[in-house]
């Protein structure tokens, strides 16, 4: 896309999740949303429940998941949340959960991601990160295609949100190396790569699936103090705040973090299109692969948006989890 056919809407980095969906009726929508057990997950399932959505909160800590729907349904929403246990890291917890769904599916919103302080690999062998962030949400979407399908059949679409990370922007996917078992093991690279991936599965699941009316986007909430901050490096930290003092970078609430989800989510400029990346509640202008985050903090990466990539990365991704 060129950056005059890019997709804009009314929205922006100040936008908050009940800015964006204002006037809309989500009534008979049915929702999932991973990680909303706090932070922009929390935010964005209780801005969906507002709006008239039943939401399943798809967590792996039941209990802290159970607070927030009962939060939720206090604040008086038409539906109390459903609270189920996924762990994306192990994928018998996620096909437990694709097998136990009933239902067509309107909408996957594929918020749950970690950041490692150092490797920890999985029984599999997967570097943590990627497993979680991009492996797991992976089987996910897969094992729940059909859902999707009757959703998208139900009401004219079914889409997924792909909740990625301007992280993105420091390394493209190393296909050779996934699970950094040549290379010294980098927490902050590691957690790149997965924010790529997340952005690359849009774009094949979109190709894969348009057909079956179902939509994928990639989005970047952009910078918001939450849990998944604690293991980052102090080196990371001080770059964080040198950049926010600079002006490059600054901090949204989670209401505004959980905007550019919401958007891609229920925004009609995204009906029936998949395969973008947005931030800041826009479609976000291509920048070369080679482009220093410093000059483009709001940008995608070539690497993030190839069609080849994606097509690779799923042929990975099937083979890695099949079984």
């Amino acid at each position: 896309m060129t950056a005059q056919q890019l997709i804009t809407t009314p929205f922006s980095a100040s936008s908050t999740a009940d800015e964006v969906l204002a006037g809309v009726d989500l009534a008979g929508v049915r929702a999932i949303v991973t990680g909303a057990s706090s932070g922009i997950g929390a935010e964005t399932a209780r801005a969906l429940a507002a709006s008239g959505a039943e939401v399943t909160l798809a967590v792996r800590n039941t209990a802290a998941g159970e607070a927030v729907a009962a939060t939720i349904a206090g604040a008086g929403a038409a539906h109390r949340p459903r609270v189920c246990p996924l762990d994306l890291a192990d994928p018998a917890s996620v096909r437990r959960f694709t097998e136990a769904w009933e239902g067509p599916l309107h909408l996957l919103v594929g918020n749950a991601g970690l950041v490692t302080g150092g490797p920890a690999p999985t029984p599999q062998g997967w570097e943590l990160q990627f497993a979680t962030n991009h492996l797991g949400h992976f089987v996910l979407a897969t094992g729940l295609h059909d859902a999707l399908a009757r959703g998208g059949a139900d009401r004219g679409e079914a889409r997924i949100v792909s909740v990625s990370s301007t992280a993105h922007m420091r390394t493209g996917v190393d296909f050779d190396d996934l699970h950094f078992e040549r290379r010294a093991y980098d927490p902050q690279l590691a957690y790149a790569q997965s924010k790529t991936a997340n952005s690359l599965f849009a774009v094949e699941a979109t190709r894969r699936w348009a057909a079956d009316g179902i939509f994928a986007n990639a989005v970047n909430p952009g910078g918001v103090a939450t849990g998944l901050q604690r293991n980052f490096s102090q080196a990371q930290k001080d770059s964080l705040a040198a950049a926010e003092a600079a002006g490059i970078f600054a901090y949204k609430t989670i209401e505004q973090g959980a905007a550019t989800s919401i958007v891609a989510a229920v925004a009609p400029q995204f009906a029936r299109t998949g395969g973008h990346y947005l931030d800041d509640g826009q479609e976000a202008y291509t920048v070369p692969d080679d482009a220093d985050l410093a000059d483009h903090p709001h940008g995608v990466k070539e690497w993030a948006l190839d069609p080849a990539k994606a097509e690779r990365l799923w042929t990975v991704s099937v083979a890695l989890t099949r079984g």
